[in-house]
């Protein structure tokens, strides 16, 4: 029983029985870093006229901010997941919370393109990449039972945000300025984030728990819970490259909407604040997604359910070639919010299939590198040709591909049970 002792050594044996399973508590606290952090980043939609026109920029050049905020934010997770393994989730999780509210009030003084692509791309990048993949990462060791569930509760701040809080930026540019509303956003998170970044914990085994609630009861079941693939051998498996080309090819397609949806609106004659709204509606979409399909996912398998996502995305694309009026604008909001949602609840936990143990939060955040590179080159390519040709067909097509090759490397996946 040398092991047994040996890892739970640094469980507090003075500490009460929790009526809760503080896993909801990890659940909760990432809803809510999610919710600040990704809510804050989709305002992008939002600034993006106001921003072309304080800085007399063109639409590409704009568009890069928030496709260099995505790469940093996703990339980041190759450094704060090892750093979420040694030292913990938490007081990463609040720097980063820390450095987002910093970042919007940077951005509010802005006096040219290029500190806004310091002070939004890179404090932004900053503080989600610190906060999102140590937070995500957590929730997964606290679940296995209910893992797709609770990724989806956690998960679902990042739709939540999404519905309200650019909205919320449209509505306080038009009668504040972008500036204040760039202040006030900043506020919100810095009173916020850190708070609800205070309620993560590493693991339920540092609480004398396994996952789900279950006591520590056998060396056998401690080390089952402790141990897994190191980083070494999780990118010398075929599995994980698929994986990693599967996150890289949604996340090159998923994030085009965010920056271009509601100036794809302004192009076909449609307010900015229906732009704005259509944004939100991906949020509600997202949340649906998050909520129900997450929960569906732990019946019908994690891996049949997101192939399912991609290609929903993929068939959204199509529609959105045929969308130029208010309902069918609608309508591609909504659902593709569902399959994005079903998406960024998911991904992660279908890895953790495969590679959870000591090292999780290191493979997911080498993982999310691959959605960092496609977030970087679908906005701001989109953004690119857009300028070039004014339209954008070729970026929606190319987005339509990028979902079925996402769907194909699951499809060619070995079994969860024996990653190869």
């Amino acid at each position: 029983m040398k092991m047994l002792k040996h890892v739970t050594s640094d469980i507090d044996a003075t500490r009460p029985p929790a009526r809760i399973f503080p896993g909801w508590l990890v659940v909760a606290g990432t809803f809510v870093v999610s919710l600040l952090g990704f809510g804050v980043a989709y305002t992008f939609s939002s600034f993006l006229p106001p921003l072309q026109q304080a800085f007399a920029a063109t639409r590409g050049d704009v568009s890069l901010v928030f496709a260099l905020s995505g790469f940093l934010y996703f990339c980041l997770g190759a450094i704060s997941g090892p750093l979420a393994d040694r030292l913990g989730p938490r007081w990463l999780a609040v720097g980063g919370m820390l450095c987002i509210g910093l970042g919007m009030l940077l951005t509010s003084q802005a006096q040219a393109l290029w500190q806004v692509y310091v002070s939004y791309g890179l404090s932004v990048g900053l503080g989600v990449g610190f906060s999102y993949t140590p937070a995500i990462a957590a929730v997964q060791r606290w679940f296995v039972q209910k893992r797709g569930f609770a990724a989806g509760m956690a998960a679902a701040g990042i739709g939540i945000g999404t519905l309200i809080i650019p909205p919320l930026a449209t509505w306080l540019i038009g009668t504040t300025g972008w500036r204040t509303t760039y202040i006030i956003l900043g506020i919100i998170t810095l009173l916020l984030g850190p708070v609800a970044a205070l309620l993560l914990e590493h693991s339920p085994q540092r609480r004398g728990l396994l996952p789900d609630g279950a006591s520590l009861s056998s060396e056998r079941d401690t080390n089952a819970q402790q141990d897994g693939p190191t980083l070494g051998q999780a990118l010398r498996s075929r599995t994980f490259w698929l994986l990693y080309i599967s996150t890289f090819a949604a996340g090159l397609a998923a994030f085009t909407p965010f920056a271009h949806l509601a100036a794809y609106a302004h192009d076909h004659g449609l307010s900015a604040a229906f732009g704005a709204t259509l944004i939100a509606l991906i949020g509600v979409g997202s949340t649906a997604g998050r909520f129900l399909l997450g929960k569906a996912a732990d019946r019908l398998g994690l891996r049949y359910s997101l192939m399912v996502m991609y290609f929903g995305m993929m068939v959204m694309f199509f529609w959105w070639l045929l969308a130029v009026n208010t309902w069918t604008l609608v309508v591609l909001a909504l659902l593709f919010g569902v399959f994005y949602g079903g998406f960024a609840a998911l991904a992660p936990a279908l890895t953790a299939v495969y590679f959870n143990g000591r090292r999780f939060s290191s493979i997911i955040g080498v993982q999310f590198t691959g959605v960092g590179i496609g977030t970087l080159l679908g906005p701001s390519l989109a953004g690119l040709v857009y300028d070039l040709s004014h339209s954008y067909m070729v970026p929606i097509l190319v987005s339509a591909a990028a979902c079925l090759i996402a769907t194909l490397c699951l499809f060619f996946i070995g079994n969860p049970s024996q990653p190869k």
